[in-house]
């Protein structure tokens, strides 16, 4: 690795899996010293332990509910202090969920899916922007998708939230310009990419991987499924200085879906 992000401390969110543990083990390969949380404590602590074979004290992690406002207190308090500092905030953690027709939809999915998808990103930001702010140059790398800048039938809940999420990257991202901060907020739009997040797929499909990938690639002029690297490479380059002009922009990585 070339050491693109030596110097830099990083907070990454549903680190236990999927893109947050490709991102950590990324930013870590990549010189960052990086703080993993997830719901599932032991899953984000497993991955830091893995991360620090060889090279102790490089990544930590803590069980975290995004959804719970004290708990983001506590673990940026834990992050800054055990880092050394906030350099960089990924906010990763997200639901996926069945498809719900609006008959089908109730209050309570609603509610959770904002909860989780949505005002995470808020709570993150907010206590984490004191500490980005004394650490800047700094970056803000909020994980939305293309789910957020095209509708789908069933997907109401889950579209509102990553539109959500893409508008207010744009939003914090002008307003820290506007202060002068050096913080820069972008987001990042994924397509189908080869996580749990593709197992409601999987089982309309009556659980066979290949035909839920087949029929998800359909509509992909690439035509494959996404692997969690396609994206840490991008939030790699977001969380890096080689985009230090790069604010309140979105990057798709969607195979050339939205480019139809």
């Amino acid at each position: 690795m070339t050491g693109r992000l030596s110097g830099k401390t990083a907070l990454i969110t549903g680190a236990a899996q999927g893109l947050g543990e490709a991102m950590a083990r990324m930013f870590a390969d990549e010189g960052a010293r990086v703080a993993l949380t997830d719901v599932n404590g032991d899953g984000a602590q497993a991955v830091a332990e893995s991360i620090n074979a060889g090279r102790p004290g490089r990544a930590f992690g803590y069980a975290h509910d995004v959804t719970d406002q004290d708990q983001w207190v506590d673990v940026v308090a834990k992050a800054v202090a055990d880092l050394g500092g906030l350099s960089i905030l990924v906010n990763n953690a997200g639901i996926g969920g069945d498809l719900r027709w609006l008959e089908q939809d109730t209050l309570e999915h609603w509610r959770r899916m904002q909860a989780v998808n949505q005002e995470s990103v808020m709570l993150g930001c907010k206590h984490a922007m004191p500490h980005l702010r004394a650490s800047a140059p700094a970056s803000i790398i909020n994980i939305s998708s293309v789910a957020g800048l095209a509708a789908a039938p069933g997907m109401g809940a889950y579209n509102a939230t990553k539109a959500a999420v893409w508008m207010y990257s744009k939003t914090i991202a002008l307003e820290e310009a506007k202060l002068g901060t050096q913080v820069r907020c972008n987001s990042i739009h994924p397509v189908f990419i080869k996580t749990a997040i593709l197992d409601p797929f999987i089982a309309m499909s009556g659980g066979d991987e290949d035909k839920a990938h087949d029929r998800l690639m359909r509509g992909i002029p690439l035509r494959r499924i996404g692997e969690p690297n396609d994206v840490a490479y991008a939030a790699l380059y977001l969380a890096s200085d080689e985009s230090k002009f790069v604010t309140g922009t979105e990057l798709k990585i969607d195979g050339g879906m939205l480019a139809q």
